[in-house]
């Protein structure tokens, strides 16, 4: 199955996101989730980029936030609101929140 993790939140969801397993599992980080993405805690990335993966941010979220594509981590790719709906036609079978 080809899973697409949508992850709004910084603060409850490594444990969740943890417990995914899929045939391929991408995750988009959107809303308070694009944290993920930039923020080192004691210098380490978030735990959850260690997960096998490929990992997006919404461009437009992390501007909100004031934060740049440079702010944001190489394993991370930055994704428009339109390249976030070709990954939802074209590249995920199932989706959802947590």
């Amino acid at each position: 199955m080809k899973l697409g993790v949508f992850v709004n939140d910084y603060k409850s969801t490594v444990e969740t996101v943890d417990r995914l397993t899929a045939e391929k599992l991408g995750i988009i980080f959107i809303q308070n989730g694009v944290f993920h993405a930039t923020i080192k805690d004691n210098g380490k990335a978030s735990p959850i980029l260690d997960k096998s993966a490929n990992f997006y941010a919404l461009s437009e979220d992390l501007a909100t936030r004031g934060l740049t594509n440079t702010d944001v981590d190489s394993r991370v790719k930055v994704v428009t609101y339109s390249d976030v709906v070709d990954l939802i036609f074209n590249d995920y079978e199932k989706l959802i929140w947590v």
